[in-house]
């Protein structure tokens, strides 16, 4: 999933100030109980403290039981990347807002990759919705790769 390749640019500010051993992956379940509330954000600088804070809001947040590990923060990073091309950036402008606004790194090859596959999976929604006569659906999944593909 493109949220494993997604990665903190401060996690090593942040296992710092939380005092124990956390992984740099943005996603993985340590770094998401450590920002969920381990870690006092107030021992960061303005800026780090600011990206964290879109993160969680963004990414983390839910009102799931399971939260942080119900799957949501993941299935949003995803949406948000597919947003952001369907908003008209290419893969390195949306790698350079991601690292701007949530401190999140993420290759550009990555995403496009990502991207990719995404098409690819809506062709296939697109081919069986045809088949089942779910018009509206495949009809809303051209969209979509039109949008990524432009």
């Amino acid at each position: 999933m493109i949220a494993d390749k997604a990665r903190l640019i401060h996690a090593r500010k942040i296992e710092r100030v939380s005092g124990c051993r956390l992984s740099d992956r943005a996603f993985h379940g340590n770094m998401l109980e450590a920002l969920n509330g381990e870690v006092n954000l107030d021992l960061l600088d303005g800026r780090t403290r600011d990206q964290i804070l879109a993160f969680l809001e963004d990414f983390v947040r839910c009102g799931c039981k399971k939260s942080p590990h119900c799957g949501c923060p993941e299935r949003r990073f995803a949406r948000t990347l597919l947003e952001l091309r369907e908003e008209g950036l290419d893969h390195r402008q949306i790698s350079q807002t991601l690292a701007g606004e949530y401190g999140i790194e993420i290759f550009p090859a990555d995403i496009l990759s990502y991207l990719e596959e995404s098409v690819h999976l809506l062709e296939a929604v697109t081919e069986i919705a045809a088949l089942k006569g779910r018009k509206a659906l495949a009809e809303k999944a051209a969209v979509h790769i039109e949008a990524i593909e432009r």
